[in-house]
Order: C-alpha cells, then structure tokens, then sequence
C-alpha cells in the first residue's frame, strides 16, 4: 500500500507536480485508461454517491477528469473547463460543493492505488503520480468529524519544485 498521511485543518498542504516522465511514459491514450479505470473503481466504491450514476453521465465525468490529469501531468491543454484558470486551484473549488471527509479521501485514494498497481510503468514514475495526488487530496477534505468545515484557500496550496 502507497502511504497516507492524515488531514491537518488549515495547514500548508506542500506538493510537487508528477514527473513529466509519468505522462510520457502513459502517452494520452494510456493516461486516459488509468483514469477511466480509477474511475470505474470509483463506481464501483463507497464514494460512488459523489457522481452521476446515470452511466452516460458518468462517462462524461471520466473524460471530464482524464482531460484534467493528462494536462495536469504534462499532456496537451485539453481540459477547456479550467479556461483561464490556474488547474490547482479550479481541483480544489470544484469539491467546495461536497461535504468530503477524511474517509472519503481515503477512499478516493484506495481506488487510485487499484488503478496504479494495474499500470505497467516503472515505480518510481507511479510514485511520482502518487506523491502528488496523496498530498493535492488533502486540500479537497472540507468537512470533519469534529462538525465544522473548512475549505482550504488556494494559498495553502504550496506547489514546491
């Protein structure tokens, strides 16, 4: 199992972008399969209620997000949604509108692990993935178990190089 650290209310979440090796090592067609097939786990998970389970709008969803990743990590500017718009803090105002706790964060997190360990690229590149979307998932987590929310400001999103 790949490490998770827990959620720290109103700290700095520090990140680096995955290895631009990630992407050119998937291509966009192999980056849009480890999405698809994240997402099907997601489908198939506890957070499934997140998304549409209408099928023909949850496959809206996934190229949706796969657009998000393979630009995210390096691949061509396909994600029109975040037009204009820095892609790290549009990740994190886009989940403003759910009530995401730590447990739906480890979730979301244990469906990504399923889809890396089914892709055939060299570890140290899934990890690079990893390292990124465990820390960037912290800033999504806005409700806790103690009642109060939180929703974490773009500036303590600290993108380290």
């Amino acid at each position: 199992m790949y490490n998770v650290t827990p959620v720290a209310k109103g700290e700095a979440v520090h990140f680096k972008m995955p290895d631009p090796a990630f992407y050119e090592a998937l291509g966009y067609e192999g980056m849009k399969d480890l999405m698809y097939r994240f997402y099907d786990e997601i489908y198939d998970s506890s957070i499934a209620n997140f998304f549409p389970q209408d099928e023909e709008e949850f496959e809206k969803v996934k190229e949706k997000n796969a657009r998000f990743f393979i630009q995210l990590c390096g691949g061509p500017k396909v994600h029109t949604e975040s037009i204009g718009q820095d892609l790290t803090e549009y990740m994190i105002r886009l989940h403003d509108e759910f009530s995401i706790y730590e447990k739906s964060r480890y979730e979301w997190l244990g469906c990504m692990e399923t889809a890396l360990r089914e892709t055939d690229i060299p570890q140290e590149l899934k990890d690079s993935f990893w390292e990124y979307v465990e820390a960037f998932s912290k800033l999504t987590v806005n409700s806790f178990t103690d009642g109060s929310h939180y929703y974490a400001a773009y500036t303590q999103a600290i993108q380290d190089k």
